[in-house]
C-alpha cells in the first residue's frame, strides 16, 4: 500500500529550534497550542474526512484524528505558520512582568 501523507522536510534551522523547543517548557507549550490550532484548522478543511474511492470504512474515521494530529505537530515544528513564535515571545514578555 503506498502512504499518501505528506513529508514534512525539517531543515537545520527547524532542527535546532526543535532541540530548543524540548528545552524551553514555554516554547514547548505554545508549539503544542499551534499544533492543537493547526489540528482544528485540518479537520475544517476535510482532512480525515472518509474518502469514498478508498473505501476505509470505520476503521479509517477512527484513526484519521490520530493522523490529523500528527501531521499537525509536525507542521508545528516545521515552523507551522508563525503562531507558536508569536504566543512564546508574548507569554515571554508575561512572564518577565
Amino acid at each position: 500500500m503506498t502512504d499518501l501523507t505528506p513529508s514534512i522536510p525539517l531543515s537545520i534551522s527547524t532542527s535546532h529550534q526543535a532541540s530548543t523547543a524540548q528545552q524551553d517548557p514555554l516554547r514547548q507549550a505554545a508549539t503544542q497550542l499551534e499544533a492543537t490550532f493547526l489540528a482544528e484548522m485540518l479537520k475544517s478543511a476535510g482532512m480525515g474526512e472518509s474518502r469514498e474511492t478508498f473505501g476505509g470504512g470505520s476503521g479509517e474515521d477512527q484513526f484519521s484524528t490520530f493522523l490529523i494530529r500528527a501531521q499537525a505537530e509536525q507542521m508545528a515544528q516545521a515552523g507551522g505558520i508563525g503562531l507558536a513564535e508569536s504566543l512564546y515571545h508574548s507569554l515571554k514578555e508575561a512572564q518577565n512582568d
